[in-house]
């Protein structure tokens, strides 16, 4: 019996002579003379040592399990969950990625790898994806965890803010107390985050518990990920200015603009859905920056050191610095302290003199891009976006103070002008992708942008959903926003009911939340049915307003009590049938 294959050839003869001869896997009573019998052993046996080298192989290519949960309000913890995920792979793990509302602080005890991204909201509040998990790991009868939970937290803040980044502290430190195993130290990081969050990942994976767990393991080349789009927070498309015009009137107490830009170039990298928002680059306004460089005693011709390189002072506080905002940071490298809770560098500067450009430059935060709501329907408008802006405009120690880009855009960006953009996906704040369900759109103000793409993208789909729009602001003269689209969408049917609340036209103050309640049994009865809710706009005032209402109304249906609403609504969150775009 001959090997035709000389490879087959030299794999049976290794194995025969790497083969126990102490052990015959053919029988004894076999079909075979000797020759033929040894050969076989030979064979059988080094086709059950290749069998076990590729089991062994394939044992020692697996992936480690991990879990990446994230909170979110904005989307950008959601985006480096992502990012994680990835980079798990090439570190011998498999990252399971979900918001952290879809697991109970009792769920994790089966865990052994987990990160938490979750950034802090409002007055130190977890983001709406993740209060349920946050409120169930605060409860005093929250179980305990076991040692073999390898844990690390990333959390995303805003130095400006007192409760810099305390809901992730609070997760952080609730989690060792019941008993995980903190693997890597919490990372806080400001509105740059890029750096330290690329800190952090590479902290935890250099962790004695994660380095273990992955000893021996190749990193798998194949991770599936998303493909990460062109176009983002650091590599912007440069849409151009098609118009901006104020939709509020000249009476108003506020300047509301709506602005087009063209995508055109963009391609399938700039697809935008209903729901998601457009980040914008601004620029800061000139007569500010040639204010503060007065005020440091400074031309604009000296050359400062960025992290992105060597720059002239005067493009770097017009595009590369944040020139309003007072940190920790800025306190310490001016060496002062903040006259008030609300001063801004002008007025540290005001009262403390002159400074050098590289001090100047080394106490300012970099400038930020701003996330706005869309609203228009990529259907209605391809190749443009739109939005929705009110002009952020008050007075501060006896100056005029300006939003840097809601003016950018109102007043400095001219027709034509490049402007720098990106889409930031929205996981859920979405139109029902069931076109016949009902839809409930709670969004006073400049919270109507993303009301306007629901239905400018429900009317192109041809849904036959029922869709009722609560909309109001001060005064129906001079703020109602899109009154002629929404009132021909009144007139067509597309929206079954138009509510509409205006607080400073009679002599009761009357708000969305008010209209809610006196429909109270039409609201429950649009629940029952399978109605989606979804509010846009303030969060600590309106849309904390809003959700009382809407308890009272629910409770009133059910003949129950709050704790009965509040599982009732918190059973429409689990469903997504309750989204806020809050801010």
């Amino acid at each position: 019996m001959n090997a035709q294959n000389p490879l087959i050839a030299q794999t049976i003869e290794a194995a025969i002579a790497a083969s126990d001869p102490q052990v015959d896997l053919v029988p004894d009573d076999a079909p075979f003379d000797p020759a033929q019998r040894q050969w076989l052993n030979g064979l059988l046996t080094g086709l059950s040592a290749i069998a076990a080298s590729a089991t062994a192989s394939a044992e020692e290519a697996r992936l480690v399990p991990m879990n990446v949960l994230y909170g979110s309000q904005s989307g950008n913890c959601e985006v480096l969950s992502k990012d994680m995920r990835k980079f798990a792979g090439a570190q011998g793990f498999e990252a399971n990625v979900a918001v952290l509302d879809d697991f109970t602080p009792a769920d994790l005890a089966g865990m052994q790898h987990l990160t938490i991204l979750v950034s802090t909201f409002g007055e130190g509040e977890p983001p709406d994806n993740a209060s349920k998990f946050y409120a169930a790991l605060m409860a005093e009868d929250c179980p305990p965890l076991p040692a073999s939970l390898n844990f690390s937290v990333c959390g995303l803040g805003d130095t400006s803010y007192a409760d810099f980044n305390k809901c992730a502290e609070e997760i952080d430190t609730r989690l060792a107390v019941l008993g995980a195993t903190r693997a890597a130290d919490m990372i806080k990081c400001d509105v740059d985050f890029d750096d330290d969050y690329a800190q952090w990942k590479t902290s935890v994976f250099a962790s004695d518990s994660f380095q273990s767990a992955s000893a021996g393991v190749s990193a798998s080349p194949v991770i599936e990920a998303e493909s990460a789009p062109a176009f983002d927070k650091n590599h912007p498309f440069m849409g151009s200015l098609i118009t901006c015009e104020r939709r509020s009137g000249e009476t108003s107490a506020k300047c509301v603009n709506h602005v087009e830009i063209s995508l055109a170039g963009g391609g399938v990298d700039l697809d935008y859905s209903a729901g998601d928002a457009l980040g914008v680059w601004p620029v800061n306004c000139p007569e500010d920056v040639s204010a503060i460089l007065k005020a440091a005693g400074l031309t604009g011709r000296e050359t400062v050191e960025l992290k992105t390189g060597p720059a002239r002072l005067a493009a770097a506080l017009s595009t590369k610095l944040d020139i309003a905002t007072v940190t920790p940071k800025t306190l310490e490298a001016l060496g002062c302290d903040a006259p008030t809770e609300d001063a801004q560098v002008l007025d540290l500067l005001l009262l403390n003199g002159a400074c050098e450009a590289q001090v100047l430059a080394s106490a300012l935060r970099p400038l930020q891009p701003r996330l706005y709501s869309i609203s228009s329907s990529p259907k209605a408008h391809p190749g443009e976006v739109h939005l929705t802006v009110g002009e952020v405009r008050y007075d501060l120690h006896e100056r005029a103070c300006k939003g840097v880009a809601s003016t950018y855009l109102g007043e400095r960006l001219m027709t034509g002008n490049m402007v720098g953009v990106y889409v930031q996906k929205s996981a859920h704040f979405h139109p029902p992708s069931d076109d016949s369900a009902p839809l409930i759109m709670i969004g006073p103000g400049t919270g109507i942008a993303p009301f306007r793409a629901f239905l400018e993208e429900r009317e192109a789909r041809g849904a036959t959903g029922r869709n009722w729009l609560f909309f109001g602001d001060q005064h129906k003269a001079c703020d109602y926003l899109y009154k002629d689209a929404l009132e021909a969408w009144d007139d067509t049917g597309l929206l079954t009911h138009l509510s509409l609340a205006w607080s400073r036209d009679g002599a009761e103050k009357v708000y969305v939340q008010t209209l809610i309640e006196q429909h109270a049994d039409e609201v429950f009865a649009w629940l029952e049915e399978g109605a989606a809710i979804y509010i846009c706009g303030d969060a600590s005032r309106m849309a904390a307003d809003v959700e009382k209402a809407l308890l009272r109304v629910i409770a009133r249906g059910l003949d129950a009590d709050e704790i009965a609403a509040r599982a009732y609504l918190d059973a429409l969150t689990s469903e997504h049938r309750y989204q806020r775009d809050v801010y």
